[in-house]
């Protein structure tokens, strides 16, 4: 398929707009598991509710994130996907702006929930827009590109709060995402969203898609894939602390900051390899098995490798990120599954259903830990959704070579 200079600048910039802001978003992301020790012990939280205390804001940052992936996703098939990139990445960076001059945990959490819907849209929207705008050859490597570069804020997150103080870090957060606004006026809508606008076919109306059991449990299923990721990031990463007492660890812990950040390192590598390893194999789902598969030896040997050293735990961490990589091709999935109509709304909301989950794993984790202790909670959280995760793979159509010029008939 020939296209033209004008063309592959727009796609470029395109492109670039959507590194840069999934950067951000998973800069302001990932902020509050690396600074939340620090943050509640600044606000008097007592150190034996830190973990509670902790669980309580992370659920809510995540229910913000359901309630925006759900809000961000219609709005993106109603009035475009480029309405998503402007208006999430606005509420998202005022909000953490507000999170640096929080005096209470109550305050902490509504400006969390207020921060969840915001950065509930950015990555969504960027992989819609991209799929539609890439030839099908290679519209896999927008996504994997996005991703696979876009990990590097959560890293330099964790290397930001190692020399600021955790309200300085979340006004550089903010600061950061605010700049952005002028380069992402440059980009256009797709030309499969300008040509679904001159049609009378309906587009992002919720209730009218929660009638149709079909799509609904295409929805469920394509975000089970998901969930081993955000088991990796939100309990094995966001927990280090207690993970590392566990594990044995006293006078020289492991440190949430590394441990995040060589997770997200291997994030960055996995999502390269399984990209390339999709391209490679004509497939996203089998690409997506073989990830799975390697996730599974990993976690099997965590308990033994991580209690070795400090330096052998954060080797783990980049080996379960470099395994979990497939995030990019997971939200692939997603935006092929589903015709122009309703493609933002399933791209946009799947991801926070699965950050979302988060809610059910740390409670379940937190309601084994009197009985088995925090790794093995852990763990057998892990390879419960890693089972789930797999058949759900197994159960979904390759769409590899899919043609997306389609609609969804509700």
């Amino acid at each position: 398929m020939s296209i033209s200079l004008s063309a592959n600048n727009r796609i470029v910039l395109t492109i670039v707009v959507a590194v840069l802001g999934y950067f951000v978003d998973l800069f302001d992301l990932i902020l509050f598991l690396l600074v939340r020790v620090q943050s509640l012990k600044d606000l008097q939280v007592a150190p034996a509710d830190t973990l509670s205390t902790g669980t309580l804001l992370l659920n809510v940052q995540m229910a913000g994130l359901l309630v925006g992936g759900i809000f961000w996703g219609l709005l993106g098939d109603r009035k475009g996907r480029l309405s998503v990139l402007l208006g999430s990445i606005i509420l998202y960076s005022v909000a953490n702006l507000a999170n640096a001059f929080v005096q209470s945990v109550s305050v902490y959490a509504v400006l969390r929930f207020v921060a969840g819907v915001g950065l509930a849209g950015e990555l969504g929207a960027g992989v819609t827009i991209v799929t539609e705008l890439l030839p099908q050859k290679i519209r896999g490597l927008g996504s994997t590109i996005i991703a696979g570069i876009g990990v590097l804020g959560a890293v330099s997150a964790a290397l930001v709060v190692d020399w600021v103080t955790w309200r300085h870090a979340y006004m550089l957060g903010g600061i950061i995402g605010l700049s952005l606004l002028a380069l992402r006026l440059g980009v256009r809508e797709s030309g499969l969203f300008a040509k679904l606008k001159q049609s009378n076919v309906v587009r992002g109306d919720l209730w009218r898609f929660l009638r149709q059991p079909r799509l609904l449990t295409r929805v469920v299923v394509i975000s089970l894939v998901g969930i081993p990721i955000w088991l990796i990031i939100g309990v094995l990463g966001a927990f280090t602390p207690e993970l590392g007492h566990d594990l044995g660890f006293v006078t020289n812990p492991p440190r949430v900051t590394q441990a995040l950040m060589y997770l997200y390192l291997g994030l960055g590598v996995g999502s390269l390899w399984i990209g390339g390893l999709s391209q490679l194999l004509q497939s996203r789902r089998r690409a997506v098995l073989v990830a799975l598969g390697l996730l599974g030896l990993v976690l099997l040997a965590y308990p033994t490798i991580a209690r070795l050293s400090v330096a052998a735990y954060y080797a783990i961490y980049f080996a379960l990120g470099c395994a979990a990589g497939y995030w990019a091709m997971f939200v692939q999935i997603a935006a092929e599954q589903f015709g122009t109509n309703y493609r933002a709304t399933v791209t946009t909301s799947v991801p926070n259903l699965v950050r979302g989950s988060t809610i059910l794993m740390t409670l379940t984790v937190k309601a084994l830990i009197p009985h088995f202790g925090v790794v093995t909670a852990a763990l057998s959280v892990g390879f419960v959704v890693l089972v789930i995760a797999t058949l759900a793979t197994l159960s979904l159509p390759e769409t590899f070579h899919r043609d997306l010029d389609y609609e969804e008939i509700v």
